[in-house]
């Protein structure tokens, strides 16, 4: 097998030469636009809740509805994944989800309002499809980097929609187009007609493997391994602790995406493009940070093994819950952004380093792992935002409890034993892949 053939394991993120790199970028300029239909009209949050009239408790279902399809269509993503292969699946997604994010505007109630907040969701399962087509791409040496990439490249974009689609809004606005109240109207027209502009470039430029598409593949012996293999996984516990880890880092990083441009507006006195400009700093973080926990976590596991990498996320989700705890109990403008900082390096680091750990749990049903552990990241948000919802706590008592929550979670982690049930034997198995 030629190297145009098989995974890389090497990662040159300058290139795109050959099936393997070219689908890298693509996967995550895709996921990057998919946080722009995703989140859009989180930014927009402090124009919607005039014109609609929204209470606190009204927001904070909004907050659930955005994340709770996720849970759903990632399990169910993943399983595609297995099955379909992830070019389908994505082409697949992006089409059916481009419809809510252009229709959104329409929207005259809360109800209304609501419900395409809560099918928009569906989008957040882009990310399993990003996460399992870069595991095909890449070996074992590098796959824990090269997913923390995608990723954190592609939630870039959760940093850059609050910046960005505020802009959007006032520039329709300021040409005359519509008026300002109805800004976010418009505005959320462009993600959708971008998601529509990547189902063609996935489908059309983009192969499930190196080898060539599922379709395509002599892949029924494979097939009749996953039947099994999909019990074996949800069996695993390790799967579960990485569902629960992934809720106290990704889970968190969403609902910060959610809330952060209204929490300056309300503490602060920011205005609208103002909060919408700090909250894209936390997103920012993401052109290094989550790869820098993949990184790391490849260079822990090639010395300590897959104990080591469980050992380093439980440590990086200990220091995340502590900075979100400083975070809340900031009295000014700067020590909230320094707090901010802190926690967000710690917890997009957690995010690399959870999936430089999926793609070892259970070879034949990536897809699966992966969907369950993405799941996870938004079950978390969904629990969170009761808190975010409730009449008795501020924004700050929410942050306060959800850091002493991360913490706990980092402590459960940490002393998780990840090498059992055949642990060596999917190393041993990666480890011959690599010399393929």
């Amino acid at each position: 097998m030629t190297a145009d053939f098989k995974p890389l394991s090497k990662l040159n993120i300058f290139s795109a030469k050959g099936i393997q790199m070219r689908t890298f970028h693509i996967t995550w300029v895709t996921f990057f636009f998919c946080f722009f239909g995703w989140f859009g009209v989180a930014p927009l949050m402090p124009l919607i809740r005039e014109q609609l009239h929204l209470s606190k408790d009204q927001i904070g279902n909004i907050i659930i509805a955005s994340v709770s399809a996720t849970i759903i269509a990632r399990l169910i993503i993943g399983k595609l994944c297995d099955t379909l292969g992830p070019r389908l699946s994505y082409t697949i997604l992006l089409a059916v989800g481009s419809i809510p994010v252009m229709c959104i505007g329409l929207s005259n109630s809360y109800e209304s309002f609501l419900l395409f907040r809560f099918v928009i969701g569906i989008i957040g399962a882009s990310f399993v499809i990003t996460q399992f087509h870069t595991s095909m791409m890449f070996a074992p040496n590098v796959v824990g980097t090269a997913n923390a990439v995608t990723g954190g490249w592609g939630n870039l974009g959760g940093g850059v929609t609050n910046l960005v689609m505020p802009l959007i809004a006032a520039g329709f606005a300021g040409l005359g187009f519509v008026s300002h109240g109805d800004s976010w109207r418009l505005a959320m027209v462009v993600p959708g007609v971008i998601l529509l502009i990547m189902a063609f470039i996935y489908y059309k430029y983009t192969k499930d493997t190196p080898v060539g598409n599922f379709k395509d593949l002599e892949v029924s012996n494979v097939k009749t391994a996953k039947k099994g293999s999909f019990v074996e996984a949800l069996k695993d516990y390790r799967t579960w602790v990485l569902a629960l880890a992934y809720a106290a880092c990704f889970g968190i990083e969403i609902t910060v995406d959610n809330v952060a441009a209204t929490f300056f507006t309300d503490q602060f006195g920011a205005s609208m493009i103002m909060a919408g400009a700090m909250a894209s700093i936390f997103g920012g973080m993401n052109i290094f940070a989550r790869a820098l926990g993949g990184y790391v976590s490849d260079k822990v596991g090639k010395s300590y093994g897959l104990r080591g990498k469980g050992l380093l996320l439980g440590a990086l989700l200990l220091l995340e819950g502590i900075g979100i705890s400083l975070f809340a109990q900031s009295h000014t403008l700067g020590m909230a952004i320094a707090a901010m900082l802190f926690f967000a390096l710690f917890l997009k680091m957690a995010n690399g380093g959870t999936y430089g750990i999926v793609p070892f749990i259970n070879k034949n049903s990536i897809g699966t792992v992966s969907g369950i552990v993405g799941a996870g990241g938004n079950i978390g948000a969904m629990l969170v935002g009761f808190l975010f919802k409730s009449e008795h706590l501020t924004y700050a008592d929410a942050f306060h409890y959800i850091g002493i929550g991360v913490a706990f979670i980092g402590l459960i982690v940490f002393i998780t034993k990840f090498q059992i049930k055949g642990a060596e034997k999917t190393e041993t198995v990666n480890s011959e892949l690599l010399q393929a």
